[in-house]
């Protein structure tokens, strides 16, 4: 990669380059597709992963797999590493994540933050996602894999990427950059979901004080991420330039992995929390104040 660093964002090309071993019982690699629960549109060519999926990945759903959905919440440290393990991923593995929908790599930027939740070293991404992957006309299969279970014992939780409720009252308080990635209406209570997805909060709006920088505009038009130039411009332009502290949040947690993760991990900004609540659980607060407009 020539404008971000390799060890977290990596190219079609380098996935291709490694694809053997992605597909190999040992665990040193290993690809992961991770599914959104539906999408308002998918496109024209397979984006589910049993229509067709790079050779070697393991499919997750982001609901059924990543999350508990009676707690509603991430799963909890012992549930992450035995479903991880037994996908055949090693604490040392590098995993590469990747993702179908609308927003390109719309839930594997937020299984990737689950990832480094809990201590994760090489965790990684593939630049633009499926969408980019299939219009290159790399290769799909259909082959589901079997990899060998593994031991895997999960770190952590690291907080330190992390908002609650709590800490988002105190950022308020304290002038803290919010960062509300969802689009210009549902930041303006327009909507309270993206059209075609179930609406899970009982108010529009936003959280007073934040700003909105809907999460496209981190991508470029082929899905890939913005050079590190313009997404400095880009944050620098509400007033971010990584010397403070920033909440990130959307509707659930995952479009707002996705700028935490440009802010965090490719800008290098280190004091970044991943507001996973989100408007879910801000939306629905009895008294919890919030802004309408823009």
């Amino acid at each position: 990669m020539s404008e971000h660093d390799a060890d977290v964002l990596v190219s079609a090309g380098w996935v291709e380059d490694h694809l053997e071993e992605f597909q190999s019982d040992d665990p040193r690699f290993r690809l992961v597709e991770v599914n959104s629960p539906e999408s308002p549109d998918e496109g024209d060519f397979p984006s589910r992963y049993e229509e067709g999926h790079i050779p070697g990945a393991i499919g997750l759903q982001w609901d059924e797999d990543l999350s508990d959905p009676q707690q509603r919440d991430i799963l909890k440290k012992g549930d992450f590493a035995d479903v991880i393990g037994s996908h055949g991923i090693g604490e040392d593995s590098t995993v590469v994540f990747y993702g179908n929908g609308w927003i390109p790599n719309w839930f594997a930027l937020f299984a990737y933050w689950e990832f480094k939740y809990y201590g994760h070293d090489d965790a990684r991404v593939l630049d633009g996602g499926k969408d980019y992957w299939v219009n290159e006309d790399y290769p799909l299969s259909d082959e589901v894999p079997n990899f060998p279970a593994q031991e895997y014992a999960a770190k952590g939780p690291f907080e330190s990427i992390r908002s609650y409720k709590d800490d988002v009252d105190k950022a308020r308080e304290a002038g803290i950059p919010m960062v509300d990635v969802r689009s210009p209406e549902e930041f303006t209570g327009e909507l309270i979901a993206p059209e075609g997805l179930q609406e899970t909060a009982q108010r529009g709006g936003h959280i007073p004080g934040a700003s909105n920088v809907p999460v496209k505009t981190n991508l470029r038009d082929d899905g890939r991420f913005k050079g590190p130039d313009e997404l400095e411009e880009l944050y620098a332009e509400e007033g971010i330039d990584g010397d403070e502290t920033v909440v990130t949040y959307c509707r659930v947690g995952e479009r707002s992995a996705i700028a935490w993760f440009a802010l965090h991990e490719l800008l290098g900004y280190e004091d970044v929390h991943n507001y996973d609540g989100s408007w879910t659980e801000w939306g629905n607060l009895v008294r919890a104040p919030i802004e309408t407009g823009e």
